[in-house]
């Protein structure tokens, strides 16, 4: 079930979220990343223009768009502030993944509501042994006539304590491996799920990290998303088939405004009379921040537009663009403060907050390290 929709209305998708980005969540961007202020106003005005179920069918009740649009409208939302934008990918995730696995209950119950914005969506797979290696989880879902029990508990989850439902990774038969690892739906007041403090985290510090912890948490049967031991197909086709090109989105957008901060401040800062822009290290730098930018969404561009039209290629493609445009932001945004010299380095500007961010992406969902093996794997045949 792959999303179709015309060239105009993807146009349209991508205007709207550029001028809520400008006007609605830019503003206080920076307030929000110093007191830990969870974006809910910006999902608010999201879910108002009706991108909040962008990437969910219209026959679903959403827009239909694509990855190309998706990664289009994310990187306008991560310009202006890549915690909401990394908060807005989780939720498409989950709306993504009840879309194509849900039971008919399930998509009734939580995908209207998800897409009109009255029910924000989180996903929870990472726990305090298991690092990236989702194969490592030992969060259990024991089956207890029509429900589920579960017991474990999960960390560095986006959006914990403040999303309605959460899609969460557990261990349905301790026995099989892969094979028997499964998604579930948990609903934010389920009895046995508790949240931890927020974390004091480097940087997507308006997210609401925290960890989760279940204790005989009683989840109903219908709850399960798809069938048990789905977890790869499930975590292949919603997390990296959609939400790879997200991250990698968030990416671009964060180089794009680190680079756009820079060359502005190289044209308007003076020394001795003339602006920092005339001298040839400043102008190298800039030249690599331009040309690291715009490799980065071309590759995006590539890579998603790949996927939509061969959906079989989504997660080698979304992969690749995810490792790309994180180190290039990365990259990007440090030379951005070095450019911006001792003002780089202050809250004051702009640029501290997008390095920071930057930096934390190359953590998120899949470190860079573990997304080389996986490529390399993949063209080696292993």
């Amino acid at each position: 079930m792959e999303a179709k929709c015309s060239v105009e209305e993807a146009q349209e998708v991508k205007s709207l979220a550029k001028r809520v980005a400008r006007e609605r969540i830019a503003p206080r961007a920076t307030e929000r990343d110093v007191n830990g202020e969870f974006p809910r106003g910006c999902l608010r005005s999201l879910g108002d223009i009706g991108l909040m179920g962008a990437v969910i069918s219209e026959a679903q009740g959403g827009s239909g768009i694509g990855r190309l649009v998706f990664g289009s409208l994310v990187q306008e939302i991560a310009g202006a502030c890549a915690s909401t934008a990394l908060v807005y990918v989780s939720h498409s995730i989950v709306a993504k993944a009840l879309e194509l696995f849900g039971s008919e209950v399930s998509r009734e119950k939580w995908l209207p509501g998800m897409v009109a914005g009255q029910i924000l969506g989180a996903f929870a797979v990472h726990e305090p042994d298991s690092g990236c290696n989702a194969g490592a989880i030992i969060t259990t879902a024991k089956k207890d006539g029509e429900s589920y029990i579960v017991n474990g508990s999960k960390i560095f989850i986006t959006s914990a304590g403040e999303a309605d439902i959460y899609m969460v990774l557990v261990r349905t038969d301790p026995d099989k491996g892969p094979q028997g690892m499964s998604l579930l739906i948990i609903e934010k007041d389920a009895a046995g799920l508790s949240f931890g403090r927020p974390e004091g985290r480097m940087g997507m510090r308006s997210t609401s990290s925290r960890e989760m912890f279940f204790s005989d948490c009683r989840v109903p049967v219908q709850n399960l998303v798809g069938v048990e031991g789905a977890m790869a197909e499930i975590m292949g086709k919603a997390m990296m088939g959609w939400g790879f090109f997200g991250a990698a989105a968030i990416s671009v957008g964060i180089a794009r405004s680190a680079t756009e901060i820079a060359v502005k401040h190289a044209q308007e800062r003076t020394i001795s009379g003339q602006p920092i822009g005339v001298h040839q290290a400043v102008q190298s730098m800039i030249t690599d921040m331009i040309l690291g930018t715009e490799s980065a969404e071309a590759l995006l561009h590539a890579c998603a537009a790949k996927a939509d039209s061969s959906p079989d290629t989504a997660v080698i493609n979304g992969l690749k663009v995810k490792l790309f445009a994180s180190e290039a932001a990365k990259d990007v945004s440090d030379k951005a403060i070095q450019v911006l010299g001792g003002h780089g380095y202050c809250r004051d500007f702009v640029v501290e907050r997008l390095f920071r961010d930057a930096r934390g992406l190359t953590l998120h969902f899949k470190t860079s390290e573990l997304l080389r093996q996986d490529i390399a794997k993949t063209a080696l045949g292993l």
